[in-house]
């Protein structure tokens, strides 16, 4: 990115960096959108519910983006080297609004949102999903659900019999049970995994909130009971063992002093990543000409050089140089080690088939069209250059993108199991399609830009 930028940008193009902000920013609010409306109408796994949105809205603006535009521009029409940097030079931009969105403005946390709490069984989420379609579109919502037929088979006698009591006794025993054991399972995760404390900690308040009213209803449940000395015995232990559970989750409550700071500090740890380093370095250096001038030559500028004849600090543009020369070999090797831990499901019919392929034409059919749509509109505003073709031609492409393989990290991460069973699925679809929608996209840029 430093060598790239350095010799791109200068004083008189610097004002595209507004353009350059916005068409990323807008790109990821649209995919956000489109993935929430798919949300609204296919049901999403329980484990996935947040994930969506971020497959919707990062898209891979790293290595796929800059092997290919590099190679485009390298060639007629454009102008060889020099677009080619500028090319680049506008590429980080679109990277900067993704490390900055994804990482310091919290993005991540959807992520890590999808892992906290009990799992939900697929069934009921369809069951979820269908009442809120049949509400949409206005139709009745009173049919009895098979899965309440199946817990309450006594529901079309009119008197409550002996059996029904009993059943109903068991049934809330059963809840009490299962939220127990629920709370169990969150404590082993705080306590073994130290990692997951975390996901507890930066989670809202809304989650903190359920957990707390999660205890209320086990020890209100608890209190109701008949007195029995066995039970009262059997209680005591109980609560023995949920003391140091209810303990453990108020001891991670903060201040609001003390969450600010974790945020702002996790805020400024999280731009300390190299190319976002290498990036808000880079704009003061080639704004500036007497910095410019200490690492590349203009004409203009009254420097001393090297007693080699270049510039002083040329050796540090060479060696960005020729280590950034392998940024794009080792990011398509990264992508194909990510993408080779992915597992091909193999019942592709328990899956949520509407949304993996409503997702995947969103972001590589419908994207693009709205790609085209804003750029040639703000031409037509004078927002972006009309001659500048070669960031027309960025900010077109860059409206194609499959999803980030970076989710699929933050997902292993955040998983206790270290698994992205969920996103594999929507994820190879993706990077299918690009190879026919990305091909074709080029193209139609092509012809229409030049």
């Amino acid at each position: 990115m430093f060598s790239k930028i350095v010799p791109a940008f200068n004083a008189d193009n610097i004002r595209v960096f507004g353009p350059l902000l916005l068409v990323a920013a807008v790109y990821e609010l649209l995919g956000i959108t489109l993935a929430w409306i798919i949300k609204q109408f296919f049901w999403v796994p329980h484990r996935f519910r947040h994930g969506l949105l971020v497959a919707g809205g990062w898209g891979n603006i790293g290595d796929i983006p800059i092997s290919v535009i590099l190679s485009v521009t390298s060639t007629a029409p454009f102008k060889g080297t020099q677009d080619q940097n500028l090319s680049i030079a506008y590429l980080s931009i679109f990277l900067l609004v993704f490390i900055f969105s994804l990482f310091p403005m919290g993005g991540h946390r959807w992520v890590a949102m999808d892992y906290a709490g009990p799992d939900v069984e697929p069934r009921d989420v369809q069951d979820a999903i269908r009442r809120r379609r049949r509400k949409m579109f206005g139709l009745s919502d009173n049919i009895p659900e098979a899965e309440d037929v199946e817990r309450d088979p006594q529901r079309e006698k009119p008197a409550e019999t002996q059996d029904t009591k009993c059943a109903s006794s068991g049934a809330e025993e059963a809840e009490a049970a299962y939220t127990l054991d629920s709370i169990r399972r969150l404590r082993r995760l705080n306590t073994i995994h130290d990692d997951s404390t975390t996901i507890i900690q930066t989670s809202e308040q809304a989650e903190e909130t359920v957990i707390n009213t999660e205890i209320a209803s086990v020890i209100r449940v608890q209190k109701e009971e008949k007195p029995n000395p066995e039970a009262d015995a059997t209680d005591s232990k109980e609560d023995d063992k949920m003391s140091p559970e209810v303990i453990s989750f108020h001891s991670v409550t903060l201040t609001r002093k003390q969450v600010i700071v974790k945020r702002l500090k996790a805020f400024f740890s999280s731009l300390l990543s190299a190319p976002s380093i290498s990036i808000i370095v880079s704009f003061p250096i080639a704004i500036v000409p007497q910095l410019t001038a200490l690492f590349t030559y203009l004409p203009d500028a009254n420097i001393p050089s090297a007693p080699d004849g270049h510039p002083p600090l040329a050796f540090i543009m060479d060696t960005a140089a020729f280590m950034g020369a392998a940024s794009v070999p080792l990011g398509l090797i990264c992508l194909g080690s990510a993408l080779a831990r992915l597992k091909i499901p193999d019942r592709w019919a328990s899956l949520p088939v509407g949304a993996i392929s409503s997702l995947a034409i969103a972001k590589l059919v419908v994207m693009p069209i709205f790609g085209v749509l804003i750029v040639k509109g703000l031409v037509r505003c004078g927002i972006i250059p009309e001659d500048d073709k070669v960031l027309q031609f960025v900010c077109i492409f860059c409206s194609c993108l499959p999803t980030a393989t970076t989710q699929v990290y933050l997902t292993q991460v955040y998983n206790v199991a270290g698994e992205a069973e969920h996103l594999s699925a929507f994820l190879i679809p993706q990077y299918i399609l690009m190879f026919f929608s990305m091909t074709a996209l080029t193209a139609f840029a092509l012809y229409l830009t030049f």
